[in-house]
């Protein structure tokens, strides 16, 4: 066996390590290594992306990327899994009996065995192999990852916690994580409208930390220039091409914009599934829109801060989707108040904790054309307005949003619940 790290080890399960959208997390893992935390990722797939941010560079935890396929991945999740069933029988088959009892709730029976099969695997592997001593399990997000986190938790016998953003939340049987809050050590999340949810329907049986994500300040900044906004207008929407971020709202809300004279420009940043993204690019040909707007796909962190430094208006139409998806507070929202630019929102979930109407933004009803089309234009052509709504927006990002503040929050919450930190 070889001895990987002498030091008491925090686990922090993935659902995909490095991810572009997921900037938090990582900006998360490295101020905690800051803190004194030795954390190893588990990363459930590898990167789909081919680029990945600058600040993942300055991560130091290693990374062990379990097996992903239950077709080419079977036979090193057998092979490991064998092993550790030989090592520890009693153990293994009590969490098979775990597993036996949550089964009925498992939406995809084969991947419920899956991950299984990957908690023996970083058990194996990582543990017994690689000689990681982990102390603590951490799942990002309360769905898969948290699943395997719990198995793998189990296997070791050590305690678990896990962070529940959005779609793991809305869109699982309320029995599910029920059962993983039942278990877990503790459990944080990112908005107050989260945790309320959560103190509503799993609640009270374990602590439930609110804790924002933050974004860090030291990237954004209006840079010394003015508020007021001049023609054309550069309006900026950054988001997945997903059902609960009413692309299609604000394209149609740009469309009556523009019917009524408006001048601008918008750019258009993110992607999503094929039969989404031709979803999107037909719209804006219906609406008469292609000639005022740029389609980037994905891009990276530094391009997006680019963006936000030329542009005049951030706009998003946040829903709840049919299958009860919906956003926390998109950390892009927190970016655009910190550089200077107004946003115009919907009212949805926990946008309106940081967005304040009329005070550090604009905000509509969701599916409302009209009700965008007017905050997007009062937030361009409204000089008093914006030379009221920016500096508020500003100071309260920087009040409530600062990442560095906000993980060392969480850090303690950690230490407090007995993960080993060296400082």
């Amino acid at each position: 066996m070889k001895t990987e790290s002498k030091k008491k080890t925090l686990g922090m399960v993935l659902k995909g390590y490095p991810r572009i959208s997921e900037t938090f997390i990582s900006n998360e893992i490295r101020l905690l290594e800051e803190m004194g935390f030795n954390i190893h990722i588990y990363s459930m797939r590898a990167p789909r992306e081919n680029f990945s941010h600058k600040s993942i560079k300055a991560i130091k935890a290693r990374v062990t990327y379990l097996p992903s396929s239950m077709v080419w991945g079977l036979p090193a999740l057998l092979w490991y899994n064998i092993r550790l069933f030989c090592k520890m029988p009693k153990r293994y088959r009590e969490c098979l009996r775990l597993m036996k009892a949550r089964f009925a709730l498992a939406p995809k029976k084969y991947t419920w065995v899956k991950h299984m099969l990957q908690a023996g695997y970083i058990m194996q592997k990582s543990v017994l192999d690689d000689g990681v001593d982990l102390a603590h399990m951490h799942g990002h997000f309360a769905h898969t990852p948290t699943t395997v986190t719990m198995y793998a938790a189990f296997l070791a016998d050590i305690p678990f916690s896990f962070t529940a953003h959005a779609k793991d939340i809305y869109t699982q049987d309320p029995r599910r994580i029920q059962d993983k809050v039942d278990r877990a050590k503790f459990v944080v999340t990112c908005t107050k409208y989260n945790a309320e949810h959560l103190e509503k329907t799993v609640g009270g049986r374990k602590p439930i930390h609110c804790v924002y994500h933050g974004i860090n300040l030291d990237l954004f900044s209006p840079n010394g220039r003015g508020t007021k906004a001049r023609t054309p207008y550069q309006i900026l929407t950054v988001a997945r091409f997903v059902e609960k971020k009413g692309l299609d709202t604000v394209l149609m809300a740009l469309a009556k914009l523009r019917s009524e004279g408006l001048d601008f420009r918008y750019t258009l940043v993110g992607e999503g599934k094929a039969r989404f993204n031709r979803k999107i690019e037909k719209l804006i040909k219906d609406l008469g829109l292609s000639d005022v707007t740029t389609l980037t796909g994905t891009i990276t962190h530094d391009d997006v801060i680019e963006l936000l430094g030329s542009s005049d208006c951030f706009t998003l139409g946040c829903r709840e989707a049919k299958d009860g998806d919906r956003d926390g507070i998109p950390n892009v929202v927190a970016e655009s108040m910190a550089t200077g630019v107004p946003v115009t929102a919907t009212d949805v979930s926990g946008v309106p904790e940081l967005v304040v109407h009329e005070e550090t933004g604009l905000l509509c009803p969701s599916d409302d054309v009209d009700a965008l089309a007017d905050i997007i234009r009062r937030s361009l052509t409204d000089d008093e307005l914006r030379a009221r709504i920016i500096p508020a927006a500003n100071e309260t990002v920087h009040e409530l949003f600062n990442n560095k503040k906000l993980i060392r929050t969480l850090g303690e919450i950690y230490k407090s619940h007995g993960v080993p930190c060296s400082k």
